[in-house]
């Protein structure tokens, strides 16, 4: 579900989103993962919310910054919160990589 949602939102941006890692030849990319889950909430010991912790991640050549707002933005409108972002250059590969944690309360259907 989660997957999905982050997919879907990001499609607007008509740049490859991939869970985890990517291994085709665009020049710009984002990839994401979950980092941590938990139950937010409870009610009569059943979890009632459940807390995703989300990393999603830009690798470039170029500047971000343009494209780093539009996913705040997309990820805000469904319901994320950003949390914390960090500016990082991978040596290995020559890429800028921006990495930008959010945090996702998803209601649990009760049966």
């Amino acid at each position: 579900m989660i997957n999905k949602l982050i997919r879907d939102t990001l499609k607007p941006l008509n740049i490859p989103v991939h869970f985890q890692k990517y291994s085709g030849k665009a020049k710009i990319y984002i990839t994401f993962h979950e980092y941590f889950q938990s139950g937010e909430y409870f009610e009569e010991d059943e979890e009632t919310y459940t807390g995703h912790y989300i990393q999603v991640d830009v690798w470039t050549k170029e500047d971000y910054t343009i494209l780093v707002k539009s996913i705040k933005d997309l990820l805000k409108n469904v319901g994320f919160k950003r949390l914390d972002e960090t500016d990082l250059y991978e040596e290995d590969t020559g890429l800028y990589h921006k990495g930008l944690r959010f945090f996702y309360l998803e209601e649990k259907e009760v049966l």
